[in-house]
């Protein structure tokens, strides 16, 4: 089992915040399978769209995701907004079905470490980032 960091703000815009979506009908995506630009079109290296698509592709049926909010570039911080169990994965549609975990009650900020495109991953479980994270 792998560990994913998720994001759910289309272009890191608070007004754009698909997490109420997400959690109500049980899945996450990161693109519009028909609006997103080719591989042949994306630029850039460890976030562009090409690497992240390489990334999606790797997660598996039982992994686990957060959903983070970038708080602070400047103090690499980043809020856990949800956690879930994958339970379905459409490569053509770009989807990932969740069963979403209880909601946290407080707010947990945790360090970025990197983490600031829409996905990132696979991280293991002994590491105490990731730990905190999913609060294993």
């Amino acid at each position: 089992m792998s560990y994913w960091v998720v994001g759910a703000m289309w272009g890191g815009d608070a007004e754009d915040d698909a997490l109420p979506s997400f959690l109500k009908r049980g899945y996450w995506y990161c693109w519009d399978a028909k609006d997103t630009p080719s591989d042949e079109e994306s630029k850039g290296s460890g976030n562009s769209v090409k690497a992240q698509r390489e990334r999606f592709t790797q997660i598996k049926i039982s992994d686990r995701i957060a959903v983070k909010k970038n708080l602070s570039i400047k103090n690499q911080e980043i809020e856990i907004r949800a956690v879930g169990i994958v339970n379905d994965i459409d490569l053509d549609e770009w989807r990932i079905y969740v069963d979403w975990l209880p909601v946290f009650q407080e707010k947990k900020v945790v360090d970025m470490k990197g983490c600031s495109a829409s996905v990132h991953g696979p991280f293991e479980s002994d590491s105490h980032w990731i730990k905190d994270i999913f609060c294993i």
